[in-house]
């Protein structure tokens, strides 16, 4: 007897929140969390910098999630790591080595938070076919964005509130933490008993039979028999099947890189959003430093509300117009105004540093959000041109591997800048440091000017 199908709409909306929350804990949240609790800029950019590094190097362990277990068990057993880790953070805060506990951590979350987006990825192209993909893309999409606007702006708020109500920033940070946890923990038990398992979703490796079992009683009940992958994976066709997974792995970094125009792609990816990656780690920052040592003074509530909401539908509006354009002019005509509309708002940050409005007046308050709508929709626009031509570049055979090379170069140019932004903002201040950002821009332009795309690319047809 057959059971039931789950329909899509009961587990894509939980596993796209679930994939975004833990990115914007990482590179977001560990951030404003830091900054309250008294490290300096040069340390908070420099440490959590490294946490990019997951996302970096993603592209490497991608076929060991293919080879051990299914996509299911990667997606369902990386979220009730994720849910522990949380939980392990609120429990270092206390502690007189939080730093290098809660940073430990905060990697371990990394870790396990892009291993989770390579399996939730290819769950969803498993569980669903062609039709129901482009059905239920914009879903998992608004999903994701809504995962964005929660953790940074709903749990930034909700810190703030606690900061204040408790008059403690650490037992304020650990009880969010706790919450969030809480949150994980049940999203994984849910899916653990809701996700579908698809007859295609079947490890490729030498340790398909076993683990499939395992995976089976470990995760509640199976509402189906599965086919048994047993035994035509065993014994030397194990071997091989690894060691061709593994040539292939390596076959697809060649071909990447004898691709034509391959390192003036590698440059404009790694180079293109140079100002934007320093520009974000200060951001918050910026935000909540009091006015006396140059920032704006902003509460942590309120910058969960103008960066991580306000600011965040400006970057999502930005990123809807962008596609538009980019469908009716073509990606050739759109990069230079895209270049501009990613780089000319930065001044936004300049004129707030100057000019220092106070967040005690509504109006001020006004002002400075609107001052972040407009960088981050301009950020949104220009963000828009830079993953079509990822896209663009990774054309061809073997394109979803090289995609995810190029998200790999991708990441490493938020990175390394990043890392650096704290030391660069306390040498010069923020005036200077904006400044040095205005300057930056003519990196990304200087790149854009390299790079050829064909003039059909984008367009509708």
């Amino acid at each position: 007897m057959k059971s039931k199908r789950i329909p899509p709409m009961a587990w894509i909306p939980t596993l796209y929140v679930a994939e975004g929350l833990p990115y914007v804990a990482v590179n977001t949240l560990s951030v404003i969390m830091y900054k309250n609790l008294g490290m300096s800029n040069t340390d908070i950019a420099f440490y959590t910098g490294w946490l990019y590094l997951p996302w970096v190097i993603k592209p490497f362990w991608s076929p060991f999630v293919d080879i051990i277990r299914t996509k299911r068990w990667w997606t369902v057993t990386t979220q009730f790591i994720i849910g522990a880790a949380f939980a392990a953070i609120a429990l270092t805060l206390p502690l007189d080595s939080y730093v290098v506990l809660s940073l430990a951590v905060f990697w371990l979350i990394g870790f396990a938070s892009a291993t989770h987006d390579i399996a939730a990825d290819g769950y969803y192209m498993l569980a669903l076919d062609s039709s129901d993909q482009s059905l239920y893309v914009g879903i998992r999409s608004a999903f994701y964005r809504l995962a964005t606007i929660i953790g940074q702006g709903g749990v930034v708020m909700a810190a703030g509130w606690m900061e204040t109500a408790f008059g403690n920033v650490p037992k304020a940070w650990a009880v969010t933490f706790l919450i969030l946890s809480a949150l994980f923990l049940l999203i994984a038990f849910y899916h653990s008993q809701i996700l579908p398992r698809p007859a295609a979703d079947r490890p490729s490796g030498a340790v398909a039979d076993n683990n499939h079992r395992d995976e089976c009683s470990a995760w509640g009940p199976n509402p189906e028999p599965h086919p048994d992958t047993a035994s035509t994976v065993t014994g030397p066709a194990s071997g091989h099947s690894t060691a061709r997974i593994f040539k292939e792995f390596v076959g697809t970094f060649g071909s990447f890189f004898q691709k034509k125009h391959v390192w003036i792609a590698i440059t404009f990816i790694l180079l293109y959003r140079f100002p934007e990656a320093q520009l974000v780690k200060m951001i918050n920052p910026f935000l909540l430093d009091p006015a006396s040592e140059g920032g704006l003074g902003l509460g942590t509530a309120q910058v969960g509300l103008v960066y991580g909401t306000i600011g965040i539908i400006g970057l999502t509006l930005g990123g809807i117009l962008g596609g538009v354009l980019v469908s009716r002019y073509g990606l050739k005509r759109c990069l230079w105004p895209m270049a501009l509309a990613l780089t000319l708002p930065c001044g936004v940050f300049c004129w707030m540093s100057m000019a220092q409005p106070d967040p005690a007046s509504i109006l001020n308050l006004v002002l400075i959000n609107a001052c972040v709508f407009i960088e981050q929709f301009g950020y949104g626009v220009g963000f828009t041109s830079f993953m079509l031509y990822m896209m663009y570049f990774a054309e061809g055979p073997s394109k979803t591997s090289h995609y995810a090379i190029c998200t790999a170069f991708m990441a490493l140019g938020m990175m390394i800048p990043g890392m650096f932004a704290g030391a660069l903002q306390e040498w010069m201040g923020y005036v200077g440091f904006f400044w040095w950002i205005m300057g930056c821009c003519m990196v990304t332009l200087g790149v854009t000017a390299l790079i050829k795309v064909d003039p059909a690319f984008g367009l509708k047809s």
